[in-house]
């Protein structure tokens, strides 16, 4: 937000500078990988975490769950998301008529604008990010299963590795419920 309005303040909006899009995708790009390293850690750690303390079985069950819970959530979320985003185009294409609340400007019309903007980022980002979580989840169970299986027993090395495996585990969880203020910072 502070670039856009260092550009409004240039002159972008009346047209006396051009816009500097590269400064403003490098600010996002920036912002977004850093939100993603404490996403990907937790997709990563989990699963070793799992099977290093609670052996192979529970690693399995793990990955049980987290394919069947994240398929249906990833389903859920792009179908009630297209289905909000449609319900704002129907209401769009009535005939206005205020006194039957019905058509743009009508509190129809300025509710469905609401579920709209959750709508859109459950269908086009949130729904669809599930899916590469989840592969990843499976592929560092199918890369992890075999160190479980062989090193079964507890040794002080294997308790150092999941001491920091939890600690960077807890972090990453921290770290992604932060509040959202924090995300405006400047990178």
């Amino acid at each position: 937000m502070e670039e856009v309005r260092r550009q409004f303040r240039l002159g972008v909006l009346e047209g006396k500078v051009q816009p500097d899009y590269r400064q403003a995708v490098a600010i996002s790009t920036s912002a977004a990988q850093k939100e993603l390293v404490s996403l990907a850690l937790i997709s990563i750690v989990s699963p070793i975490l799992v099977g290093l303390t609670l052996h192979i079985e529970a690693l399995g069950g793990f990955l049980a769950g987290v394919i069947l819970s994240g398929q249906l959530l990833a389903v859920f979320m792009a179908n009630a998301g297209g289905a909000w985003d449609n319900a704002k185009k129907t209401i769009e294409d009535e005939d206005a008529d205020i006194a039957a609340n019905k058509g743009k400007g009508s509190d129809r019309h300025k509710a469905s604008v609401v579920g709209d903007t959750v709508g859109d980022p459950l269908k086009d980002t949130a729904g669809p990010a599930l899916n590469p979580m989840i592969k990843v989840v499976n592929l560092v169970s199918v890369i992890i299963a075999p160190i479980v299986v062989q090193h079964a027993g507890w040794g002080i090395a294997k308790c150092a590795v999941v001491a920091v495996l939890a600690i960077a585990l807890v972090w990453a969880i921290l770290k992604s419920k932060r509040p959202v203020k924090e995300l405006g910072e400047v990178y």
